[in-house]
């Protein structure tokens, strides 16, 4: 008897702190176009977990922007911010398998560490109000397979650090947040910016320890200005709401590593987006970490 693979599931999970940009859309494209090459969905999640970041009515936008490029997703829209019950019971379910603890460490004493924290406060049991809690990293499993770099070992120092799951401040962190999605979602598969591969042993391991499959990843190349200086909102990297639509869809794909034909170039973004998905392989992405983005300007 043959066994049926899950139904493809991928997704795209801006946070609504800024506006996309070109570096943005390139992940939304690229994870797009690699759910539609195989008849899958793709779904739009807001991560808008850190509630302080956010800029009023930029889920909208941001929604406006993917639509006004042919990024049509399925759905309804997920929002952190209304899934707090959800968190707090994951939450409550690690604290009752004794995998989390509390935390009273501060930046400067970690930084005092080396920038890394050593898992001191591990066997301390500290009971007092707002503390962080931290997730027990012993089962990481440092090595694992990208779809897009092949065989990764993450060996950062942080890959065995206890990281934080719930803030100083009460608001739960983006590292167990994002995986609960993932397994609430049915996420069979994650593709996004190379920038979040060293995170993704943490996720891996978490999701196994949650009980859940473990979908696969893999990393699509950032574009920068220059060597460690990627486009992003905290850089303040210029919308690309109000840019020519056609020429920036050509220029994004281009970068991905499938220029499509000259004559596509100022064609309607469902034209560009229906020839990408029929010859889209992640083998043409090219395997560079960073590229660029000026020569895409």
């Amino acid at each position: 008897m043959s066994i049926v693979p899950p139904a493809y599931i991928g997704r795209f999970a801006p946070s609504p702190s800024g506006p996309l940009h070109f570096g943005s859309l390139i992940a939304a494209v690229g994870s797009y176009l690699q759910a539609k090459s195989q008849h899958g969905q793709w779904l739009v999640r807001m991560e808008d977990i850190d509630t302080p970041r956010m800029l009023p009515d930029m889920d909208s936008a941001i929604l406006r922007t993917l639509e006004q490029f042919g990024l049509q997703w399925d759905g309804v829209v997920l929002y952190q911010s209304q899934r707090l019950a959800r968190y707090r019971d994951m939450f409550s379910q690690l604290q009752q398998q004794q995998l989390i603890y509390a935390c009273q460490c501060s930046r400067k004493q970690i930084s005092a560490m080396g920038g890394t924290y050593d898992n001191r406060c591990g066997a301390l049991q500290l009971t007092a109000d707002n503390l962080a809690w931290r997730l027990r990293s012993n089962n990481v499993n440092t090595q694992f397979s990208d779809l897009v770099f092949g065989a990764q070992q993450i060996s950062t120092p942080l890959a065995q650090e206890d990281y934080i799951i719930k803030r100083r401040d009460g608001l739960f962190a983006y590292q167990l947040v994002v995986v609960v999605d993932d397994i609430d979602q049915g996420i069979t598969e994650v593709i996004r910016g190379a920038d979040l591969l060293p995170m993704t042993p943490r996720q891996q391991a978490l999701c196994s320890l949650l009980g859940a499959p473990v979908p696969r990843y893999g990393h699509l190349p950032l574009a920068v200005l220059q060597p460690g200086f990627k486009l992003s909102k905290q850089n303040h990297a210029a919308a690309i709401s109000q840019w020519p639509v056609a020429e920036v869809m050509y220029k994004v794909l281009c970068f991905l590593g499938h220029p499509p034909p000259l004559e596509l170039k100022h064609a309607a973004v469902a034209e560009q987006l229906s020839w990408a998905t029929a010859c889209w392989q992640l083998s043409r992405v090219p395997r560079q970490m960073e590229i660029s983005s000026t020569e895409f300007r």
